[in-house]
């Protein structure tokens, strides 16, 4: 292996070097990993709910993970059955996953169905006992998402979320120098995320329309704001440490006008309690500038999609640069941090550094598996996880709404949980 290649190996082998302290602050939950060699001779019996396309990419990772045996699939189109069935030719199948959960052998689930379907899917499971991965977005509604987390609290099934960033390295590594103060006050964070393409699936009969292309119809999707926008919020209340407490926006079908029925095109501005703004935008008839979010300081900015950071003016003391690379180096190997040698004139011939000292690889997904895996062995809820997951969730249902309605919104009290971390508190009922 290539000394520059951090794979999944060398990173958990430096974080069992860092003993999880060094990052507790910024990612508890990569807690999950801190019994990898205690549970090296578990076998988790997972079964797979929704193994299309994202289903099967996941399925991808966890049938290469020792500690996962992949026993059962449950989807209603058999053409999926059948291609996660050649990756797990052992799996049982089924096309009603209320079978899949019958079997009391099974200790988690993978829910990768339509959004419209995740919440009573999840839920059984639950009442189940059975731990849930369930793909972002978490539920339709918000509503929704309320009752699945709470069916958490309730039964204490490990309870994930399909939020990859949580464990793409150069995420960690440029939140942990975010609040670190690397780069002042965070004053405002862009995200975007551009394609050009329709976003449509073959579809081999009439009638499969609405099934394969669920994404583009409001009974069973948000669109934008839930397949893409669910993301990159997560990122910006991790970076600002609080949620907004107001959010307005707007969205048309401008382009591709092929009788879709939710956005191809959207802005929303969500304002935190200081004033300060996330802004995120998506188009999918453009794709130049591709995917972002800009998280800007005072004293720099990070765009951790593309893996650099770059200063305003002042680089950090060397001091401080010699303790970043130290902390690098024992969690990532000898990847030596990129010097400062440069001069920002202007936003053109200020190229930045590498995060992670070279181009990204991978987004986390691997990791995020892993993770799950790890919890559902230990039968330990990493912390924090289903929190982040529940607020992400949370801000793309409501700017979504904000786009509907036409209106400047208000956080919604009565879906706040206790939250230490953005400071909210479940609202009591009288």
């Amino acid at each position: 292996m290539d000394k520059n290649t951090m794979d999944r190996r060398a990173f958990l082998k430096g974080l069992g070097s860092l003993g999880i302290g060094a990052l507790a602050a910024t990612t508890p939950w990569l807690s999950a990993f801190s019994e990898v060699d205690e549970t090296k001779g578990e076998r988790v019996r997972l079964g797979i709910i929704g193994p299309g396309s994202r289903g099967q990419f996941l399925l991808s990772f966890l049938a290469q993970n020792p500690k996962a045996e992949i026993v059962a699939l449950a989807d209603v189109y058999q053409p999926s059955l059948d291609a996660a069935k050649a990756i797990v030719p052992e799996a049982r199948t089924y096309k009603d996953y209320r079978q899949l959960l019958d079997d009391k052998t099974i200790q988690g689930v993978v829910i990768a169905t339509p959004l419209n379907t995740h919440f009573q899917i999840a839920m059984d499971a639950m009442d189940a006992g059975k731990h849930v991965f369930c793909e972002k977005s978490l539920g339709y509604t918000m509503d929704e998402c309320f009752r699945m987390y709470e069916k958490h609290i309730e039964t204490g099934c490990i309870f994930f979320s399909g939020q990859q960033r949580l464990f793409d390295p150069r995420y960690i590594r440029a939140m942990e120098m975010v609040h670190s103060g690397m780069f002042g006050q965070i004053t405002a964070v862009h995200a975007y995320w551009n394609r050009n393409g329709d976003w449509r699936r073959d579809v081999p009969s009439p009638e499969l329309e609405r099934q394969i292309n669920w994404r583009l119809y409001r009974e069973s999707s948000k669109g934008l704001m839930t397949e893409l926008a669910c993301h990159q919020l997560q990122v910006g209340t991790w970076a600002m440490g609080q949620l907004p407490e107001r959010v307005m926006g707007h969205g048309a079908i401008t382009y591709w006008k092929d009788g879709r029925e939710v956005y191809d095109n959207l802005n929303c501005i969500y304002v935190f309690p200081g004033g300060e703004q996330m802004t995120y935008a998506s188009d999918i008839a453009n794709k130049f500038y591709g995917l972002e979010e800009q998280i800007l300081g005072s004293l720099g900015t990070v765009e951790p999609e593309r893996g650099k950071y770059y200063f305003e003016d002042i680089p950090p003391a060397p001091a401080f640069l010699q303790l970043i690379t130290d902390w690098e180096i024992s969690l990532f190997g000898k990847q030596p941090l990129a010097g400062t040698s440069w001069a920002p004139e202007t936003a053109f011939e200020n190229h930045g550094e590498f995060i992670l000292g070279k181009v990204p690889e991978g987004d986390g997904t691997s990791l995020l598996t892993e993770a799950f895996v790890e919890a559902v062995a230990t039968s330990r809820q990493p912390e924090r996880i289903a929190e982040e997951g529940y607020y992400a969730s949370l801000l793309c249902l409501w700017g979504h709404e904000a786009i509907e309605r036409g209106e400047i919104l208000t956080f919604p009290e009565d879906f706040k949980i206790d939250y230490d971390v953005y400071h909210t508190k479940k609202q009591s009922i009288a």
